[in-house]
């Protein structure tokens, strides 16, 4: 059997973030038919499914799946594990956003079997948080984190936004300071992006706000590489720091081409090499699970060739290239068409190249999109 990463889509939040293009709802109401939902697509996919894969990791992402009741996320973890074979060691993330949790909250989600946090931070500075119009305080987003460590979740991963309107080289670092002097282990960073149809988007083509240009944003990058290596954390992707044995399973089975199945509205799925995603739509989704028992709006079926650059992409933005692992599931084409591009790229000090592995050097990584351009 192979391994299979379940993402489940919980759409619902407080309020729309000005910077989010994450599809959310403030509206409460379709929570029971949302739960309904997700536990017959379950069940349409175990039917196809349970017996190729096991699942390896789950993760509930957003919106704020923290909002939710314990026996929310229970019973969908419930309809899991008696669908499909979940591995007792899997990885059962939850995103979690400060201010929607307390110490009960977290040791109930604990008591079910969440064993790692997505706690989206985002900053550790007031103004920055009111900008963003996130709910939460400093203080806040403290106090989550030492109560999660408190009660005894030892995988602890916070997301945090560089290049926001007004945020000097200094105050970035004191935010990463502020990260590291918590008990978490692994950290994703990531620049802020103009998304089309948020607010933010808006506010920047209107001229009401600037965001600093290429160059800065990769002197905050360039910065943010620097300290979280300097203080434990490898970098095994171009965004995600983490200390050693703490990378994000659930992830690196994307970066590793693995299959993964998106439960819920808008979450995509791979696996047998086919791609297919749901509706965005709430109203849509939902009518589509009552009137066909699964909600795809489309999919689509990979050629090779578009599998080989998928594979290439996902190995050098994270821990490498398998080299025998390319040959093996496809063959050495794409290495010898841009043997001269690895050989510049190496020379340049933006690969490093071995038998075994093509790995993106810290220079690298803050070059990965251009380098990967480039290529045929």
């Amino acid at each position: 059997m192979k391994p299979l990463s379940v993402y489940i889509h919980i759409p619902y939040c407080e309020h729309k973030c000005v910077y989010c293009d994450f599809y959310s709802v403030i509206n409460f109401k379709n929570q029971s038919e949302y739960l309904r939902a997700i536990k017959k697509e379950i069940r349409f996919y175990a039917e196809r499914f349970r017996n190729q894969f096991f699942v390896k990791t789950i993760f509930f992402g957003g919106g704020t799946p923290s909002l939710m009741k314990t026996g929310y996320i229970s019973e969908i973890l419930n309809e899991l594990s008696n669908n499909f074979n979940v591995n007792e060691d899997s990885e059962i993330t939850l995103e979690t956003n400060p201010g929607t949790v307390n110490r009960s909250k977290l040791n109930d989600f604990r008591s079910i079997g969440i064993n790692r946090l997505s706690v989206g931070v985002q900053s550790f500075d007031d103004n920055d948080l009111k900008f963003l119009t996130r709910i939460h305080t400093k203080k806040d987003a403290v106090q989550t984190v030492l109560d999660a460590a408190g009660i005894g979740f030892e995988n602890i991963s916070l997301d945090m936004i560089f290049n926001l309107p007004g945020q000097t080289k200094e105050k970035w670092l004191k935010n990463l300071r502020a990260a590291v002097e918590l008990p978490v282990k692994h950290i994703s960073a990531y620049s802020l992006i103009l998304e089309r149809g948020t607010i933010l988007n808006k506010w920047v083509l209107d001229g009401k706000v600037k965001i600093g240009d290429k160059d800065y944003d990769a002197d905050l990058y360039e910065i943010t590489q620097r300290y979280l290596i300097s203080n434990g954390f490898l970098q095994y992707e171009v965004s995600n720091f983490a200390k050693p044995g703490f990378e994000c399973v659930h992830n690196n089975q994307y970066w590793n081409y693995g299959d993964y199945l998106g439960l819920g509205t808008a979450a995509h799925s791979f696996v047998n090499n086919k791609r297919w995603w749901n509706y965005k739509s709430l109203t849509f989704y939902l009518k589509s699970m009552s009137e066909k028992g699964e909600a795809s709006a489309g999919s689509e079926i990979l050629n090779n060739k578009e599998r080989v650059e998928e594979f290439v992409m996902l190995a050098l933005r994270s821990s490498g290239l398998n080299i025998e692992a390319l040959k093996n599931d496809f063959d050495a084409q794409w290495i010898n068409k841009n043997q001269d591009k690895l050989s510049k790229f190496q020379n340049l000090g933006l690969l490093d190249i071995d038998d075994k592995f093509i790995r993106l050097t810290e220079k690298g990584y803050a070059l990965c999109d251009e380098m990967l351009a480039e290529f045929e």
